[in-house]
């Protein structure tokens, strides 16, 4: 509750352009929710405590701690408590709403109310409500498709929620909804084809792969794989590591020779597959020397290049293939055109190209 109470205005002066900050509150709130929610209080200290939590929503100005006002209902734990905190904020929201759209300010308890509502049971005041809403916002009308699907009108909740996309609202978001109303369902294919990637973008390409895949065990990696990777045409290279996650090594190479991959990522799998999957890693060594070679790579150094090279004649080591590599190495590299040669001329004198260094000199 202190944390709560005292966090906005602590570090409210604290330059948070990056959005790091405001990223760590959204998890501290999401953290601190349940613990609040479980702890043992009669109705009397727990009205306290949403007083003073309701007081710290007003008072944060930046804001930081908004997203608090979407677990109201959670923190009000009753349906009792939470009705009548939305009875609070109702007459609110609907005088705000039916106001010309020029005159409509923002009120803080709009978000708290209709969260209070939905753990209340009231739905059909949450779809009366929405009605008023001069503008879509999936913030708001969220609350309206979870409304729905708890009537059990699920069908109908899909086509409300299809019906809040816009170039304001979170694609991603309003398709892990869907998604969740289907699988809900037992409409599991359904589910997939329709909203399984949409639904499932994380900041890697990694971290999409196993979102998918945990949401839909039954799926072969093979064929999850296939289908993420038919969705970013043209970025075919950004799934090797979801392929190697997976021990698609077959296609995590085919991967990386189609389209550019990061030039790091592949000479760590020629690292540390160079024992257990030595043909593999030879073919990741390989590739990042060929993407080298023709030029790719974000502040590469000729550290990276001679890493690309020991790893890879490390693996081919370990795979009994080691002159057959060194030749395909030398003969690619000879064929460097690209920029200032950065591969030659880490390679050269190691490949036996001195010649090619000569010329270059």
């Amino acid at each position: 509750m202190l944390l709560l109470e005292k966090l906005s205005p602590a570090i409210k002066h604290v330059d948070s352009s990056s959005g790091a900050i405001g990223t760590a509150v959204n998890h501290a709130v999401e953290t601190l929710v349940p613990i609040i929610a479980n702890a043992p209080a009669d109705e009397t200290l727990r009205g306290k405590w949403l007083d003073r939590l309701w007081e710290a929503i007003q008072d944060d100005d930046i804001p930081y701690i908004e997203s608090l006002s979407e677990f109201w209902g959670a923190l009000c734990v009753t349906s009792e408590c939470a009705s009548g905190w939305a009875d609070t904020f109702l007459s609110i929201v609907r005088a705000m709403w039916q106001l010309p759209p020029e005159q409509q300010g923002f009120f803080k308890g709009t978000t708290a109310c209709l969260s209070a509502l939905y753990t209340a049971g009231r739905n059909e005041d949450i779809l009366d409500l929405l009605k008023l809403s001069p503008y879509k916002f999936w913030s708001y009308h969220q609350w309206g498709v979870r409304a729905l699907a708890a009537m059990g009108r699920k069908a109908e909740a899909l086509r409300y929620a299809e019906g809040c996309r816009s170039s304001y609202a979170s694609s991603s978001e309003i398709a892990e909804t869907c998604e969740e109303i289907l699988l809900s369902s037992g409409l599991v294919e359904e589910a997939y084809r329709r909203y399984a990637i949409e639904a499932s973008q994380k900041t890697t390409w990694l971290a999409t792969f196993r979102a998918v895949s945990k949401k839909y065990p039954r799926k072969a990696a093979g064929e999850i794989l296939r289908d993420l990777v038919k969705s970013t045409p043209d970025d075919e290279g950004k799934w090797f590591a979801a392929a190697k996650s997976a021990g698609l090594y077959r296609e995590a190479i085919e991967l990386a020779n189609r389209t550019p991959c990061d030039i790091r990522t592949l000479i760590r799998a020629a690292r540390d597959m160079a024992k257990s999957q030595p043909e593999f890693a030879v073919e990741a060594g390989m590739a990042a020397l060929r993407w080298l070679v023709q030029g790719y790579g974000y502040e590469i150094t000729g550290l990276d290049v001679r890493d690309a090279y020991q790893h890879t004649m490390n693996a081919a080591e370990h795979a009994g293939s080691r002159p057959e590599t060194f030749e395909r190495i030398r003969k690619l590299v000879a064929g460097e055109v690209c920029g200032e040669r950065v591969v030659t001329r880490v390679l050269g004198r190691e490949l036996g190209l001195d010649e090619l260094l000569k010329k270059d000199l």
